[in-house]
């Protein structure tokens, strides 16, 4: 059974390692929000997204994962991500740390 709590302490630490990761791309996707606002762009890039899932399952792949499973997570991560650029989301968050 001790085996199983060290196996189950490192994934702790890379689930740890995925949110801060994650954080990580939400807090540059506002960032980016707040340029397509300044210039009138779109939240929405389809065609980057469809780049973004092709690389993703590509990379998966090449992991040993699941591409569609992968795919799944990360059709998730840039719904987020999507949301963290919605431009009131960002010129509130923007306010706040003015």
């Amino acid at each position: 059974m001790e085996n199983i709590k060290q196996l189950r302490k490192r994934v702790d630490e890379v689930d740890e390692q995925i949110l801060r990761s994650l954080s990580q791309r939400a807090e540059i996707c506002k960032s980016i929000g707040l340029v397509k606002e300044k210039h009138g762009i779109p939240i929405q890039d389809f065609p980057r997204e469809t780049d973004v899932y092709a690389h993703i399952r590509e990379r998966a792949a090449d992991l040993g994962l699941d591409p569609s499973h992968v795919e799944a997570i990360y059709r998730q991560i840039v719904s987020m991500c999507s949301a963290v650029q919605n431009s009131e989301n960002v010129r509130n968050e923007d306010e706040r740390e003015n």
